[in-house]
């Protein structure tokens, strides 16, 4: 990303302030581009506290897109199910003729489950709300 600016370094009583001018980020063609459709999420629970959630788009950019959209309907699942975590188990991504679907296995726990790719419900739930990300 390209940034225009300026740089000031002063010091001040034995330490440093940096002060930055002017810095925006520059504008990138796909960030302008990026207009997804979100076609839907279907939700089943395969044993008690294993989900499946399959989502449609079009529009993504690449299959995190997609991972993502399947992340918040997890996130809002996990919470209307009363539980505060899920744990997320596998994600598959497939495209075809423009239209991208996902297919995602994640548990849903009360508390904060063992494994490296937890997520808090509430907080992934309030990041796809301000990002316009559609949930259950």
């Amino acid at each position: 990303m390209k940034q225009a600016g300026r740089i000031a370094l002063t010091a001040a009583s034995g330490g440093v302030v940096v002060v930055l001018g002017g810095c925006q980020p520059a504008e990138t063609p796909d960030a302008a581009r990026f207009e997804p459709e979100y076609r839907g999420i279907e939700t089943g629970l395969l044993d008690g506290d294993l989900v499946n959630f399959r989502v449609e788009m079009t529009g993504a950019r690449n299959n995190e897109d997609v991972a993502t959209y399947a992340r918040c309907a997890a996130a809002q699942y996990t919470l209307i199910r009363g539980y505060g975590f899920a744990r997320h188990l596998r994600t598959s991504v497939t495209e075809q003729g423009g239209i991208w679907r996902g297919d995602a296995i994640y548990t849903i726990s009360p508390d904060l489950p063992d494994g490296l790719k937890t997520i808090d419900a509430e907080v992934v739930a309030a990041d796809c709300a301000e990002n316009g990300i559609p949930m259950v």
